[in-house]
């Protein structure tokens, strides 16, 4: 991997905030996933399969250098089973790391991603910026699953409490 982007993953501990994702999922039962906080929200399972579908956008943006929120993950049981969503998960980060690790210092450097979903014209990131924005749809993520697991009397790992509250 460039030691750019190695340093840049290590100062903004994106490992640390991937790995919440983890104990999430440790938290959680396949009854669990069917929680709906009002009438008109998603399922829980919904959402853990909706992070999983923007984290398959930013892997395909590092190889590609566009992004595309088109993907739909195409099996609706993933959305009802912890286990399923832990392995994609799993297998998604992988890739990730794979699609990173393939980048040059070039393409760290210097070649922007380009993005469809932002009316701003020009804005194309660094792979460095990409994955900061990446992390922030993490943190999206985090918050509104909080609001689920309060709802449902979850206690919060000790890192969960601290970095989401």
């Amino acid at each position: 991997m460039d030691p750019l982007l190695r340093r840049h993953l290590e100062t903004t501990f994106f490992g640390e905030y991937q790995g919440l994702r983890d104990q999430l999922m440790e938290l959680l039962t396949d009854g669990d996933l069917d929680v709906r906080v009002g009438a008109e929200t998603a399922s829980l399972g919904a959402l853990c399969r909706e992070i999983g579908e923007v984290e398959r956008a930013y892997v395909e943006s590092f190889r590609t250098f566009r992004l595309d929120f088109g993907y739909r993950h195409p099996h609706p049981q993933i959305e009802r089973s912890v286990a399923l969503l832990s392995n994609w998960y799993a297998e998604l980060d992988r890739e990730l790391m794979e699609a990173l690790d393939g980048l040059s210092e070039d393409d760290t450097a210097e070649r922007r991603i380009i993005r469809g979903d932002f009316e701003v014209e020009g804005f194309a990131p660094l792979p460095t910026i990409q994955l900061d924005i990446y992390r922030e749809a993490l943190l999206i993520f985090y918050g509104k699953v909080s609001v689920y697991l309060r709802a449902m009397g979850k206690t919060f790992p000790q890192q969960w409490e601290h970095w989401i509250g």
